[in-house]
């Protein structure tokens, strides 16, 4: 959708003067967001016409799904005149988030499918793409690290769902609401910040019952 796409443009720098092969890099994450062929179309749309990418970069960011892709989907540079179509059933990205897909559900799946660190770093920045502002999205990416320790994730694993961009954006959003807060007169002990409930949060073992302040944080 033009809105996605507005985002990420934002999110990650883009514009037209990157390279083919460097835009081609942000392939995957795109098409774990743009989940169908509508979505991508409006995408492709919103780049050629709201920013003046070439249709060799739309393309590579956006690379026609055909009926002959494999399941790592190779990346095309250029684009071609085949027909577009929906991946058929077990064809589909491995990074793929479903609507219906719970955190818990997300990371028992990275554990049973073995899911390489580079493929959760893609998952990860999906998942917080999803959220309505950067301190949602790292609340998501907390809560997935916790649901991965309690599975008996790896380090590199559970490393790979930290993105310093959503923690830096998040805790700006933190220290803005704080200040403002101050400034409306109204005061919040630290218990209740951003980084304490998180501190909270990352040491909690989800397999036990929770006692009253889990469930409150």
């Amino acid at each position: 959708m033009a809105g996605i796409a507005t985002k990420y443009v934002t999110e990650n720098e883009l514009n037209n003067e990157i390279s083919i092969e460097e835009l081609s890099r942000h392939a995957l994450a795109l098409d774990i967001l743009l989940t169908d062929k509508t979505k991508r179309d409006q995408a492709r749309r919103r780049f050629k016409k709201g920013y003046n990418f070439s249709e060799k970069q739309v393309f590579a960011l956006i690379p026609k799904q055909t009926a002959g892709r494999k399941k790592e989907g190779a990346v095309s540079n250029t684009p071609d005149t085949t027909q577009e179509v929906e991946p058929k059933e077990g064809t589909v990205n491995m990074c793929q988030i479903s609507p219906k897909e719970t955190i818990r559900d997300l990371a028992e799946r990275i554990i049973r499918d073995n899911i390489s660190e580079k493929e959760v770093e893609v998952i990860a920045k999906a998942l917080s793409g999803t959220a309505s502002n950067a301190s949602a999205g790292l609340s998501r990416l907390t809560r997935l690290r916790r649901e991965l320790k309690a599975l008996g994730a790896s380090k590199k694993i559970i490393s790979a769902t930290f993105i310093p961009d959503i923690t830096c954006s998040a805790n700006k959003i933190q220290k803005e609401n704080r200040l403002l807060r101050e400034n409306e007169g109204i005061y919040y002990p630290d218990h209740f910040s951003l980084e304490s409930v998180k501190e909270r949060l990352d040491s909690y073992v989800v397999s036990n019952i929770p006692d009253k302040q889990a469930l409150a944080d």
